[in-house]
């Protein structure tokens, strides 16, 4: 059954220049490049850039090793439970969607997006400040949820099961092996291809009835254990708000995606036919 609580993930501009001038507003986190954010951010907005920043094994230990070093950053620009974080870039992109993903995947209990980012800020009537505000470091740290990530060893196992889909969320060019961004170009077999630009409409995501028309023309189900996956974990992430958004209560992110699969000569791939 389709769970239509998750509204909630996103917010308006409007909605949120009202609760920044609340005497609880929220933390406010730019996914923006360093340069964007310079000439022009969102007021008492933090700088947060973790473009490249990826995981190519996500075996058990690695895995850890690279969630508590995202925590540490998170806790850095100030990120603490009893304060709701909303993170936005220039439209509702893979940038801001891996920073939600990271703050929900390690517990925080309010993470947001903005929905359509800065260019929706900006065609609201809300300005933008140059001002900076130094972030107070807190004691953060989360604790990672397994019912929010994919490791390769869970979507192997998850191969051929009736109970799983696997959404690559990559493009075209990547997904039928024409482009191939790792040691082997194609896909994880038996995956269904959505392109993550298909969660949008105008740089904002679509309306929740219409993801959900969307995932279930492909055939995906809300009762699966729906496995996300792009190249880095970016478009992935993107992915996983857009069906958490459908209503489907079982997502997760398999952050190591293409690279770490298609590097791995040990894991099977297909080369579906477009």
């Amino acid at each position: 059954m389709y769970d239509s609580s998750m509204s909630s993930l996103l917010v308006t501009p409007q909605a949120l220049s009202a609760s920044l001038k609340s005497s609880a507003p929220p933390l406010v986190i730019d996914t923006r490049p360093a340069e964007q954010f310079a000439v022009g951010h969102l007021p008492t907005a933090v700088h947060l850039d973790l473009w490249g920043v990826s995981l190519i094994d996500t075996s058990e230990a690695p895995l850890a090793a690279f969630m508590w070093m995202i925590a540490h950053v998170l806790s850095n620009r100030g990120v603490q439970p009893d304060r709701p974080v909303v993170v936005y870039e220039a439209d509702s992109g893979m940038r801001a969607a891996r920073v939600f993903w990271f703050l929900d995947a390690l517990g925080h209990p309010a993470p947001q997006l903005l929905d359509g980012g800065s260019h929706a800020w900006l065609a609201a009537g809300l300005p933008l400040t140059t001002d900076v505000q130094a972030p107070t470091q807190s004691s953060w740290h989360g604790s990672l949820d397994p019912s929010k990530v994919a490791t390769w060893r869970e979507v192997a196992d998850g191969l051929g099961q009736p109970a799983v889909a696997i959404v690559d969320t990559r493009s075209d060019d990547e997904y039928f092996g024409r482009v191939a961004r790792a040691a082997r170009g194609g896909a994880i077999p038996g995956a269904v291809h959505i392109d993550w630009t298909r969660n949008l409409r105008e740089g904002r995501f679509k309306a929740p009835d219409e993801l959900r028309a969307m995932y279930d023309a492909a055939g995906v189900r809300p009762d699966q254990d729906v496995l996300t996956y792009c190249q880095g974990g970016y478009r992935a992430a993107h992915g996983y708000i857009a069906l958490r958004l459908a209503g489907y209560p079982h997502v997760r992110n398999y952050t190591g995606s293409w690279k770490e699969w298609g590097d791995r000569s040990d894991l099977p791939i297909e080369l579906p036919r477009g």
